[in-house]
């Protein structure tokens, strides 16, 4: 009995969280975040992480990446270290030339 009660006053909380939520337009807004979120990453915002120029030979991205990884990796954040990650995989599809297909 003491649960029924429970779980319906838990349905009744969440119901109105809900309504609160889509009064303030907290609802839309992690609705547009989660669109953001979903973008990949461009080689300005990817060299701009790992703090190369735009004429940086991969040599000195990996590098760079190498130092920021670690760095991260040892004493810093898993959200920052993921987005040394991210930079590098962007701008290693633009540095790597493309293996030929086997046909």
């Amino acid at each position: 009995m003491g649960s029924a009660i429970l779980a319906r006053s838990f349905v009744q909380a969440y119901r109105q969280a809900l309504a609160n939520a889509s009064r303030n337009g907290v609802a839309q807004e992690a609705v547009q975040n989660m669109k953001r979120a979903g973008k990949t990453m461009t080689d300005a915002e990817a060299r701009q992480i790992l703090g190369v120029t735009e004429n940086a030979s991969w040599e000195e991205i990996m590098q760079r990446y190498d130092n920021l990884f670690e760095r991260n990796a040892k004493n810093g954040s898993f959200y920052l270290q993921s987005k040394v990650h991210r930079a590098k995989e962007c701008l290693e599809a633009i540095h790597q030339p493309k293996e030929p297909e086997e046909k």
